[in-house]
């Protein structure tokens, strides 16, 4: 098997050159026959008249000397015939001499004219009834080699060999110009298989080949930047499973000593389940997040949005009532096609960061606005806020804009990578705006009918 891509190319335009020509001639060759029939008689019909005319002229004796001494006869063998069993020869035919049968003697003795074509192409024998001093006779002529055939014959092959030479040189360069840049992709993947994301393609050409380099440059940043998230998630897994894991050992060990009060006992313990619960949420956290990106699925059903929400702040009322936090509501009636569930989770994850990162007696601001085809919820808080340089990497796994706060604030960095998720599948946007010190707001757009095929992206 040829394994080579410029090989292969090679061989398939000599193929389809010397194939294409072959059934091009015999093409031509089939549709002007007619006309290549007629051309080629006309020399043998002219001749057979000349010699006619010449036999009406001359005494049949001078005749048949001059026609005997003609230079024509190396090009044609000649046959007068008298009688179907009388006849006079004149030339040496080419080999066998074409059979005329009494038959086709009699037709032209009879005054009819007889051209014989048996291939299709060129002619064979001519009959034609000519008068002498002795009565009507009949000549029968037969071309020993056609004068034109034979040069078209070879012009034609020296064509398809001149264009057949050309052309593959030609094609022989632009193949290598066509493959240059396929070798330069196979060399790229192979550094991308080893691990060197950093591929840069010089390949300035347009159409497939150069949409097919820009899609590969594509494919390899994604996959860098894919390597550095998977690099940051085992780092942050690392350090977010270390962190409890290290306390609940040492407390563990702690309550060992015998010597304890019963009140630093219960501290301990307490400090113990708290670790536990706080990796059991993380854990949680990544499992709903793996669910929602490698089984995407929604159960659609009618919801009014603006009680949703409510249903959350009331739910979450614990957490902002002993801060002191108010509520600024804007809740117009507005229903949606959506998963309940899964929408629940977008709006406590994010009002509950918003409780989170808001200070004693703050407020948060939730507005709702719809339009024929979107509902958008906007979440405002006067919090700490983000750093301009954190506000793209928010809804990644395991990060936290303040690692220095992240002790006094708690959580494991998987609420918003959750919610993007989400509102994905919904096929909606989640966009974030924010200045530190000054607090963060999120706006959720989502369509009002989420189409059924969410449940197989």
């Amino acid at each position: 098997m040829i394994r080579s891509l410029y090989t292969r190319v090679v061989l398939i335009f000599l193929v389809s050159v010397i194939g294409g020509t072959v059934l091009a001639f015999f093409i031509a060759t089939w549709a002007f026959r007619d006309q290549m029939n007629e051309n080629l008689q006309i020399p043998l019909t002219q001749f057979a008249q000349d010699i006619g005319r010449l036999y009406a002229q001359m005494p049949i004796e001078q005749a048949n000397e001059f026609v005997s001494g003609m230079h024509q006869l190396g090009s044609y063998y000649i046959r007068i015939y008298e009688s179907p069993d009388r006849f006079r020869v004149y030339g040496e035919p080419a080999g066998t001499a074409f059979e005329v049968r009494p038959e086709l003697v009699r037709r032209v003795l009879g005054g009819e004219t007889i051209r014989v074509n048996t291939n299709g192409v060129t002619i064979e024998l001519i009959g034609m009834p000519f008068t002498t001093e002795k009565g009507v006779q009949a000549i029968f002529i037969e071309p020993i080699g056609s004068a034109s055939a034979p040069f078209v014959a070879k012009w034609l092959l020296n064509f398809a060999i001149y264009a057949l030479i050309a052309g593959s040189l030609v094609f022989v360069g632009a193949a290598a110009f066509v493959v240059r840049p396929i070798n330069k992709l196979t060399r790229a993947t192979r550094r991308i298989a080893a691990g060197d994301f950093d591929v840069k393609l010089d390949i300035r050409q347009k159409g497939e080949l150069g949409e097919l380099a820009r899609s590969f440059e594509a494919m390899s940043s994604d996959l860098r930047r894919q390597e550095e998230m998977r690099r940051d998630f085992v780092s942050n897994v690392s350090h977010e499973v270390q962190s409890p894991l290290t306390s609940i050992s040492g407390y563990a060990l702690a309550l060992k000593q015998s010597n304890l009060s019963e009140d630093r006992r219960n501290r301990y313990l307490d400090i113990i389940t708290a670790e536990a619960n706080r990796m059991s949420r993380m854990s949680d956290s990544l499992l709903k997040l793996s669910l929602l990106e490698s089984q995407p699925q929604l159960q659609r059903a009618e919801l009014r949005l603006d009680e949703q929400i409510r249903r959350v702040i009331i739910a979450l009322q614990p957490q902002w009532s002993v801060k002191g936090i108010r509520f600024e509501l804007d809740l117009p009636v507005a229903r949606i096609i959506g998963d309940p569930d899964q929408l629940g989770q977008v709006w406590t994850n994010i009002i509950g960061n918003a409780i989170k990162f808001s200070p004693d007696n703050g407020e948060i601001a939730v507005t709702l606005s719809r339009d024929a085809t979107n509902a958008v919820v906007r979440i405002a808080d006067r919090g700490i806020g983000i750093a301009p340089e954190d506000r793209e990497r928010v809804f990644e796994r395991f990060f936290k804009a303040d690692r220095s706060r992240s002790r006094k604030y708690g959580g494991s960095g998987m609420g918003l990578a959750i919610v993007r998720q989400i509102v994905s599948l919904h096929r909606g946007s989640i966009e974030v705006e924010s200045e530190p010190g000054r607090g963060t707001a999120f706006t959720v757009t989502l369509p009002l009918d989420v189409p059924e095929t969410s449940s197989d992206r």
